[in-house]
C-alpha cells in the first residue's frame, strides 16, 4: 500500500534524511544524511524494522495530513507534538489516520527533530539515497504543498524509548588527526579547556563555535590541503574552531586540530544555539575502544524499547476504552433504536 504524506506547513530547513551516500569522497560529495544518525536507528528500533528515510526538522516542524493509515515514529531533538490537539509522547512511535491533523511545533530539547514513517519513501532516490544532499544541490527543502509519497507498513502496537542524555550540549571526545602536530602542547591544552558555545551560523554544513573572552586563540597556521570527513574540526586563522558537520566539503584548507568520535557527533549536531561545548583529548586506543558498530547500535536501541502505555487523563473519552475486560461504559444494554 502507498501511502501519500501531505505537507500543509514546512519549517524553513525541512528535508528527507536518509544515512546518506557513503563512498562518494572521490568525486567530490560527502556523505550526507541524517545529522543525527542516531535517531535513525532510535526510529528503527520504534517501528521494528531496518533504517528508513525520515523527515529532518531543524527547530521547527511542521502539519501533516495522510490518504492512508500511517505508522510513524517520532525521534531526535524533542518537538512539541499533537494529534487533534492531542499531545504525544517525543521518541515514540504512533499512528495517524485520515482525517486527522499532525502538528510539531517549535524544538524543546536539541536541534534536529525527526519524523520517520514506517515504510520506505518513495521517489525520491538519487545515486543510492533518498536524503536531499542541500549543499550539493541534490533534492531540496521540503516546502507546504508537497506531497511524500511512502511505501507504507501496516498498522502496530505504539513504543516508547527512554528519553536522551545528549540534546543540551556538553563534551565531546576528540582524538588527533593529520595536522595535530601543527599546534603546540601548550594550545592543544588551552583548547581542552576552553567551553565553546554553538554558533547561530551552524548549518549541515559545520558547526562554527564560540567562545567568551580570550580563551582558545592559536592561529590556524598556514592552509593546507587534504581530504576532511564529519567530526573534523578544522581551526581557523582567527582561531575559531569549525566542527564538520554532515555535508562538509570534501577538501579543506584550514588545519584540524583532531576529530569528533563517531560515538559524540549527534550530541555535536544536537547542540542548541549557545549551548556549552567542550572537547576532550582521547588517544586513538580509547577512541577504538569507544566505537560501537551501527548494528550494534540498533540492536541495543531495540532492546531498550518499552510499550507506549497511555496515560488516562490524556484519553478525551475514557469510557469508550475496554479498560478492564468485560467493563464498558454501559452502552450496550441500552436498547437498540
Amino acid at each position: 500500500m502507498t501511502v501519500r504524506l501531505f505537507v500543509d506547513a514546512a519549517g524553513p530547513l525541512m528535508s528527507v534524511q536518509d544515512l546518506g551516500r557513503p563512498g562518494r569522497i572521490d568525486v567530490g560529495l560527502s556523505r550526507g544524511g541524517a545529522m543525527d544518525r542516531t535517531a535513525l536507528f532510535a526510529a528503527a528500533a520504534l517501528l521494528g524494522g531496518g533504517v528508513l528515510a525520515g523527515i529532518e526538522m531543524a527547530g521547527m516542524g511542521g502539519t501533516f495530513r495522510v490518504d492512508a493509515p500511517l505508522r510513524f515514529a517520532l525521534t531526535g531533538a524533542v518537538m512539541r507534538a499533537s494529534v487533534d490537539g492531542q499531545a504525544l509522547r517525543w521518541n515514540a512511535s504512533h499512528m495517524l489516520v485520515p482525517g486527522q491533523k499532525l502538528v510539531i511545533g517549535a524544538v524543546r530539547a536539541g536541534s534536529y527533530g525527526y519524523l520517520v514513517p514506517a515504510g520506505a519513501v518513495l521517489g525520491r532516490d538519487v545515486l543510492g539515497s533518498a536524503a536531499a544532499h542541500l549543499s550539493a544541490g541534490l533534492g531540496g527543502r521540503l516546502q507546504a504543498g508537497d506531497v511524500v509519497q511512502i511505501g507504507a507498513a501496516g498498522a502496530g502496537v505504539g513504543q516508547v524509548l527512554p528519553d536522551r542524555d545528549d540534546l543540551e550540549g556538553g563534551t565531546l571526545r576528540l582524538m588527533p588527526g593529520p595536522q595535530t602536530q601543527m599546534f603546540s602542547a601548550a594550545e592543544l591544552a588551552c583548547f581542552a579547556q576552553t567551553v565553546f558555545h554553538r554558533s547561530p551560523q551552524a548549518n549541515r554544513t559545520a558547526l562554527p563555535l564560540m567562545q567568551d573572552g580570550a580563551g582558545f586563540a592559536a592561529l590556524g597556521g598556514n592552509p593546507v590541503s587534504d581530504f576532511i570527513a564529519p567530526g573534523d574540526v578544522q581551526i581557523t586563522g582567527d582561531g575559531t574552531p569549525v566542527v564538520m558537520m554532515a555535508e562538509c566539503q570534501t577538501v579543506g584548507g584550514y588545519p584540524r586540530i583532531g576529530t569528533v568520535i563517531a560515538a559524540d557527533l549527534a550530541r555535536a549536531a544536537q547542540a542548541p544555539v549557545g549551548a556549552a561545548l567542550r572537547f576532550e583529548w582521547v588517544d586513538v586506543g580509547r577512541a577504538d575502544a569507544l566505537f560501537v558498530p551501527e548494528a550494534q547500535q540498533l540492536t541495543a536501541l531495540k532492546a531498550a524499547v518499552r510499550p507506549l502505555v497511555r496515560d488516562p487523563r490524556d484519553m478525551h473519552d475514557l469510557l469508550s476504552y475496554q479498560l478492564i475486560s468485560g467493563v464498558t461504559a454501559g452502552r450496550d444494554m441500552e436498547p437498540l433504536p
